[in-house]
């Protein structure tokens, strides 16, 4: 490949530090690219400037600048950078992006076979298990990321790839050591957030890299007007995986916290665009969609905050028996009708629980 014809003449050792920098993080925000940029400005300017620069004196202009240059430098080996807004601090995060291969590659490509299986199965936790009409989390608690079923896996197909028993015989899955310093290690190669609740879910850069993947792996192409488990914000058109929701079930329409305001100063009225029901604001998606109820809210008071609330344990149940169903659906025909009269919906569970 002659990637390095295409590099500009002005492209200097001061832009290819930038670039090694962007490389180890996989992500900057422009705070880290202003560190960055006063220690490469610094080193190029020392003969004539006897003091450092001042990372507060780089601009957004600069760091634009050398934005733009990696990413044409990067770009012939089917690279990209690409940003997006923090979904609840609004920090605008640059990402390096695979932009051919499988994205899920991509997140593994440092990791074992057993790693990956892993990664796949807290997916399919965060956006099948834990992502339902009633309630969607798209988040997994330390304790969910630990379970045997996430991390040892079984006879169930992931919605991201083949049969499990296919593979059964070399995933041998994680010990719950090797599972806690994968979580760790995701975390702090920002794959993944972990908040002060103790969820984890996905950051803007694994946003980023897997926005094609998510929808193909988790999304009914079949009926798009249907209610999807990847949904995207109606005014920035990104994932949402925090915001809010239409409080009418089989709607898709989604806003981030952060999209809100401006959103509606932009409206005659607070009512959803597609269906025209009533946004109170009060219906979440994200961990909120679990630590905003009261009956989480009791059993944290009632536990010091170390327990999870009885609602929270009934809501996994039914989450678990919905996850069951839609796999079951994936099977032959002649299996379903037989599967499916041993059920009953979850959403009637759920007006139950209510």
């Amino acid at each position: 490949m002659s990637g390095a014809e295409d590099i500009p003449a002005h492209y200097n050792d001061g832009n290819r530090a930038f670039l090694q920098s962007f490389l180890a993080r996989g992500a900057m925000k422009f705070e880290d690219g202003q560190k960055v940029l006063a220690a490469i400005f610094t080193v190029q300017e020392g003969e004539q400037i006897q003091k450092e620069t001042d990372p507060k004196d780089v601009t957004q202009a600069d760091f634009d600048s050398y934005i733009s240059a990696a990413a044409d430098a990067i770009s012939p080996y089917d690279y990209e950078i690409r940003s997006t807004q923090h979904q609840t601090t609004k920090e605008r995060i640059y990402a390096l992006v695979n932009s051919v291969s499988d994205p899920l590659t991509q997140l593994a490509t440092t990791r074992t076979a057993d790693e990956i299986s892993y990664i796949k199965r807290l997916l399919d936790a965060m956006f099948e298990t834990h992502n339902t009409k009633r309630r969607e989390v798209m988040a997994v608690t330390s304790m969910q990321a630990m379970e045997i079923k996430v991390r040892k896996g079984g006879s169930r197909q992931s919605e991201g790839g083949e049969p499990a028993q296919a593979t059964q015989s070399s995933d041998r899955g994680l010990t719950q050591n090797e599972t806690e310093k994968l979580l760790a290690n995701l975390v702090k190669e920002t794959w993944l957030e972990r908040s002060a609740e103790g969820f984890y879910t996905l950051s803007p850069r694994a946003l980023l890299e897997l926005r094609s993947w998510l929808v193909e792996a988790y999304n009914d192409s079949d009926d798009p007007e249907s209610w999807q488990r990847i949904k995207f914000c109606q005014a920035c058109k990104e994932i949402v995986t925090i915001g809010q929701r239409c409080t009418e079930r089989e709607c898709n329409v989604r806003l981030h916290n952060i999209c809100t305001a401006a959103f509606w100063n932009s409206r005659p009225g607070k009512k959803c665009p597609t269906c025209e029901t009533p946004w109170i604001g009060k219906a979440y998606v994200g961990q909120k969609a679990i630590t905003s109820t009261d009956e989480y809210l009791k059993g944290k008071r009632r536990s010091g905050g170390k327990r999870k609330g009885d609602a929270v344990e009934a809501e996994e149940e039914a989450e678990a028996e919905s996850s069951n169903r839609r796999r079951n659906r994936r099977r032959p025909v002649e299996e379903k009708s037989s599967q499916e009269a041993e059920h009953t919906p979850v959403e009637d569970e759920g007006e139950g629980e209510d």
